[in-house]
């Protein structure tokens, strides 16, 4: 079943009203730098079908919020994100396909990552998440697993940078453990695609993984997910980021300004994980093993033309 999200097209859905119950949130204008960004008061989200509300306890903040802002998603862009950064003309250009699923529907709600306590639900089914600590998964598949599609928390529709968000009851997910919120908060982004990149290259305990930007929270991730399936790890990040990667279970470190094929040699590692892609991106194809495996979740380091 089709779960109705309120839509991004009403542009007037953060407008008070007379009889408005309010929240504040951080919404996102449109594509530029901190400007953009506009903290105020607008009405809490009414629920729908098969949809829950959640208290927003913690809301991790991570590339994928600033390149949304930025519009560094947008295929008119091929520079790494540092140098879009630093051109403030490019930034603040409008893409019009700047978005997961096409457009970015400004104005929107960001925070893709979020912990938070469920406090109301639209249907008797779903009563049992009432008052329960979830994690809410980012990349919703509401039509069903049999189906491709899927909607983006924070781009198809509104996230967690608000006292509270409305998201699709499937992908909530109850946590009862020991961690902080703030904690918690980092993990569905940076982990789910992870451990995606590494169920989809099929790593086990018999394989020499490559991780590409190792320090970032994607890389530091996969760092430690392949660990925990005992595959030996080699780290690639800056220097000073080094004692960090050991500490998280990397077995070599290698600098960001060092030559992969030097340091390695070809035919060396089983499987590449890549979040950087840029120049060092022939050097990564050389070090892998005929039939090694590759995955990729970015190009921070720029596109490849």
């Amino acid at each position: 079943m089709t779960i109705n999200i309120s839509s991004l097209n009403d542009k007037q859905r953060f407008e008070l009203q007379n009889d408005s119950v309010t929240m504040k949130a951080v919404v996102t204008t449109g594509n530029g730098g901190y400007e953009k960004l506009e903290y105020k008061n607008v009405p809490i989200p009414a629920l729908n079908e098969g949809e829950v509300l959640l208290q927003v306890l913690a809301a991790g903040v991570n590339n994928t919020e600033i390149n949304t802002r930025m519009g560094w998603y947008s295929s008119s862009v091929t520079k790494g994100t540092s140098d879009l950064e630093g051109d403030e003309e490019e930034r603040s250009r409008q893409k019009s396909d700047g978005g997961w699923n096409g457009a970015t529907p400004f104005p929107f709600i960001q925070g893709t990552d979020c912990c938070g306590r469920v406090v109301a639900v639209a249907s008797e089914k779903d009563k049992a998440l009432l008052g329960k600590r979830s994690l809410v998964r980012a990349c919703s598949r509401t039509q069903g697993w049999e189906s491709k599609e899927n909607i983006w928390m924070a781009s198809d529709y509104d996230g967690a940078f608000a006292q509270f968000v409305k998201v699709p009851a499937s992908e909530v997910f109850p946590i009862n453990c020991d961690w902080a919120d703030a904690e918690l908060g980092t993990i569905p982004c940076a982990y789910g695609t992870a451990e995606t990149m590494l169920h989809r290259a099929s790593v086990s305990s018999k394989d020499h993984v490559l991780v590409m930007g190792a320090s970032g929270g994607v890389g530091s991730a996969v760092v430690q997910l392949a660990k925990r399936r005992g595959a030996k790890v080699t780290a690639v990040c800056g220097r000073d980021k080094f004692q960090q990667l050991a500490d998280i279970g990397a077995d070599a470190l290698i600098a960001r300004d060092e030559d992969l094929i030097k340091a390695l040699g070809v035919n060396s590692v089983d499987v590449a994980i890549d979040n950087v892609a840029g120049d060092a991106f022939g050097q990564v194809i050389e070090v892998l093993k005929r039939g090694g495996r590759y995955a990729s979740s970015g190009a921070i380091a720029g596109t490849l033309l």
